[in-house]
C-alpha cells in the first residue's frame, strides 16, 4: 500500500490519505498504522490528537519567546534595517591619487612620444614617489579661449584674423568656450564641440584696439542689450580699451584667468584635459584685480587646469615676471611668443596637440597628505629633453556618501 504523508509530522501524530482512499493515522513511536473505518473512532482519535498537540511536548517544540530569546523573525528585521543605517553614513576619505599630465619635448621643440613608464621619475620634495599608473593615450580637450580685448591697435590687427585658426587645431572630441577680457570678464555662449559654431563666434570676435580707458559697465559687463556678447546697435559699448589709466595698465589678467577656471570647474579631469588658452600682451594692472596670483594659481592646481599662453606684441620683451610665463610654468602649460598672424596660426595647433598628447602619470603620496601645497618635480632618465609638468598639488580629504 502506498502512503502519502509528511515525514516531518511523524513525531506528533497525524492523519494521512492512503493509496486506496483509506484514511490512516500515523502515531508516534511503535504503534504504526491504524485503519479508520468507524466515524466514532475518527472522533475519539481527533480529540486525542488535539490533546497531544497541547501537551508540554508540543510546547517544547515551539517555545514561547522570552526576554533572552528573540523571535525567529528578529534577525531578518535586523538585517533589513542595517542597509538603511549604512546608507546614511558619511565617510571621510583621504585623497591619495595625484594625476600629473606631462609634456616632453626634444631640443628642437618637437614632442617626444616614445617614452616608457620606467623612464619617468616623480619627486615630492626630496622623496621619490612610486608611479602607480602610466598612459600615453590622447585625451580630449576642454578649452577656454581667453582673448585680450585691450591690445594695441597694431597687435589687435595681427591677432584678430588668426583666431579662426584655433578651430583648425581641434579634434571633433574637443570643446571650446570663447571669452574676452580687459578690466572686466566677458564670457561667450558656452562650451561647444560644433566647429562651425566656433568658427562663427571667432569670425565675429572683434578686438578693441587701445584708444581710451574703459569705464566700468553699470551693473557689470552684461548690462544693456547685446548680440553675440557685443553691444547691440545703439547700445553703449562697454568693451573699450583699458590699456593705460594714468600711466598704469588697467587690465585684470588674474581675475580673467580665475573666472575662466570657474567655467572649467565642472568639466571632468578624468576624461578631459582642461586648459586655458590665454592670448594677451601680458599687461596686468595689479590694483584692478580682485584675485591675487597665488590664489588663482592654487585654484588652477586644485582643478588640474593648465594655462597655455600666446604672447603678442611687446610681451616678447617683457618676459620676466610676466603672467604669460608664470601661469604656464606653475600649471604645466607652455608659452609661445610671436609677432605675425601666420605664426599665431601655428601656435594654436601646437597648443592643442600638446595638451591632447601628454603623458599621464599617477602616484600615491607618501607621508601626510594634508591640505597644504606639495611641490613636485617630474624627471626623465633620457638626456636632452624638456619636461613640462605642474609644479605641485594640494592634498586634502573629501566626503563620500556610501549610497543615497
Amino acid at each position: 500500500m502506498l502512503l502519502l504523508y509528511d515525514a516531518t509530522s511523524l513525531s506528533a501524530g497525524c492523519v494521512v490519505q492512503c493509496h486506496k482512499g483509506v484514511r490512516s493515522e500515523i502515531r508516534p513511536g511503535k504503534f504504526g498504522l491504524i485503519n479508520m473505518k468507524s466515524p466514532r473512532k475518527s472522533f475519539f482519535l481527533g480529540v486525542a490528537q488535539a490533546l497531544i498537540l497541547s501537551t508540554p511536548l508540543a510546547l517544547a517544540q515551539d517555545p514561547a519567546p522570552s526576554p533572552g530569546n528573540a523571535p525567529a523573525s528578529a534577525p531578518a528585521q535586523t538585517e533589513k534595517q542595517a542597509p538603511q543605517t549604512q546608507s546614511q553614513a558619511t565617510i571621510r576619505v583621504t585623497v591619495e591619487r595625484v594625476v600629473v599630465p606631462v609634456t616632453v619635448k626634444d631640443k628642437k621643440g618637437n614632442l617626444v612620444f616614445d617614452l616608457k613608464k620606467d623612464e619617468f621619475r616623480i619627486f615630492e620634495g626630496s622623496v621619490e614617489q612610486q608611479i602607480k599608473s602610466f598612459s600615453a593615450e590622447a585625451v580630449p580637450v576642454s578649452m577656454i579661449v581667453l582673448i585680450d580685448n585691450d591690445l594695441k591697435q597694431k597687435d589687435a590687427s595681427q591677432v584678430e584674423p588668426s583666431l579662426v585658426s584655433i578651430v583648425g587645431g581641434m579634434s571633433t572630441s574637443d570643446e571650446a568656450f570663447i571669452c574676452r577680457f580687459d578690466q572686466f570678464f566677458y564670457p561667450g555662449k558656452g562650451f561647444t564641440k560644433d566647429q562651425d559654431n566656433l568658427l562663427t563666434q571667432l569670425r565675429r570676435t572683434t578686438i578693441a584696439g587701445a584708444t581710451t580707458p574703459s569705464v566700468a559697465p553699470p551693473g557689470g559687463p552684461f548690462s544693456g542689450p547685446s548680440i553675440n556678447n557685443f553691444p547691440a546697435p545703439g547700445a553703449p559699448d562697454n568693451s573699450q580699451s583699458t590699456l593705460i589709466l594714468k600711466g598704469q595698465p588697467t587690465k585684470a589678467i588674474d581675475d580673467a584667468v580665475f573666472a575662466a577656471a570657474m567655467l572649467l570647474k565642472d568639466r571632468s579631469s578624468e576624461k578631459r584635459r582642461k586648459i586655458i588658452l590665454l592670448i594677451s600682451d601680458g599687461q596686468n594692472g595689479a590694483k584692478f584685480n580682485n584675485h591675487k596670483y597665488d590664489e588663482v594659481r592654487d585654484e588652477l592646481l586644485r582643478q588640474g587646469i593648465a594655462v597655455y599662453s600666446v604672447a603678442v606684441g611687446s610681451a616678447y620683451f617683457n618676459r620676466k615676471l610676466s603672467r604669460l610665463e608664470e601661469y604656464p610654468h606653475d600649471t604645466g602649460g607652455d608659452v609661445f611668443y610671436g609677432a605675425k598672424s601666420e605664426t599665431f596660426d601655428n601656435f594654436y595647433s601646437a597648443i592643442t596637440e600638446e595638451a591632447r598628447n601628454q603623458y599621464t602619470l599617477t602616484f600615491e603620496p607618501r607621508g601626510d597628505n594634508n591640505l597644504d601645497y606639495h611641490p613636485i618635480e617630474v624627471r626623465v632618465r633620457r638626456e636632452g629633453l624638456t619636461i613640462l609638468a605642474r609644479k605641485g598639488y594640494y592634498g586634502g580629504t573629501f566626503a563620500n556618501e556610501t549610497s543615497k
